[in-house]
């Protein structure tokens, strides 16, 4: 049965926390992964990387790493500097994941979040410049037995890859084992035609999937089509993490960047959020059980 995480931001209203808390954390609610800022991998001495990294692995807790880049290190940028500037920052943050023991990295790591620049016309160029920039650096990827995978989001985010379709074709595109695709339903439901369908096109580029609802709530506290995502995942023999991606909490970067504007949690407390999120995880567990081909 796939792994079942969660963003250590559901808690958070910056994009930074205390990890060895999140460890516990969800080690005692039962998930089996906790994703962390990889923008965070920077600021810490290599004895904190090591120290979190070994909580993890104590607690029987996988971590995974997710960033959206600044502007300033744009893959896909047109001013080369700014390229070389996004190489080089990305490249160290491989060299943390690898030392921390990690395999993968995820999120928009092929341009900046959230996009400052973004129109038809410069697309192809955008598209281009990426496409080079993320082949520099899928070496060093495969080299760290690291997955880098490229989120598709919805177009108010990104231009570059909006749909799953657009996704396969930059994955095919660069050429790299190590480069595969990050799905998110929250995305999907914005742009996809059928979210089924989307999943089943993309078959064997998967290399991790984000859940949460069209609302941006835990799984279970919207309208997305679960039977339809999990018989999708089965269908295409889908083993990796299934990390959901909550935001309920304005406030702070988080809900500045996220753009939560209300409470979506009802005034939860963090007591009352931690149960939420161990009741999606029930949720989850029980749908991949339901539809698993198993």
């Amino acid at each position: 049965m796939n792994k079942i995480g969660i963003y250590f931001a559901y808690w958070e209203r910056n994009w930074e926390g205390d990890y060895l808390k999140y460890i516990k954390k969800v080690r005692n609610l039962g998930f089996d992964i906790l994703e962390i800022a990889a923008g965070s991998l920077p600021n810490m001495t290599p004895p904190q990387k090591r120290f979190i990294a070994d909580a993890a692995k104590d607690a029987g807790i996988k971590l995974t790493y997710c960033i959206g880049l600044p502007p300033q290190y744009d893959l896909s940028s047109p001013d080369e500097a700014v390229r070389r500037e996004g190489i080089k920052y990305v490249s160290g943050l491989l060299d943390d994941i690898k030392f921390m023991g990690g395999d993968l990295l995820g999120g928009i790591i092929y341009a900046c979040w959230p996009a400052v620049r973004m129109s038809y016309e410069d697309k192809a160029v955008m598209r281009e410049n990426a496409v080079a920039s993320v082949r520099q650096l899928a070496k060093k990827a495969e080299d760290y037995g690291i997955s880098y995978c490229l989120e598709v989001v919805n177009r108010f985010e990104q231009c570059l890859i909006n749909t799953a379709a657009e996704g396969v074709e930059l994955v095919k595109e660069i050429g790299s084992p190590a480069v595969k695709l990050l799905l998110d339903t929250f995305h999907m439901n914005i742009e996809e035609d059928s979210i089924g369908d989307a999943i089943r096109s993309a078959k064997g580029l998967i290399g991790h999937f984000h859940i949460g609802e069209c609302n941006r709530k835990v799984p279970g506290k919207g309208h997305m089509p679960w039977d339809e995502i999990m018989v999708a995942l089965s269908d295409v023999g889908y083993e990796g993490g299934i990390v959901m991606e909550p935001f309920i909490k304005p406030g702070g970067q988080v809900g500045q960047d996220i753009k939560v504007f209300r409470d979506l949690s009802g005034g939860a407390d963090e007591a009352e959020m931690d149960t939420m999120a161990k009741g999606a995880m029930d949720f989850v567990r029980g749908k991949i059980a339901e539809f698993s081909h198993a």
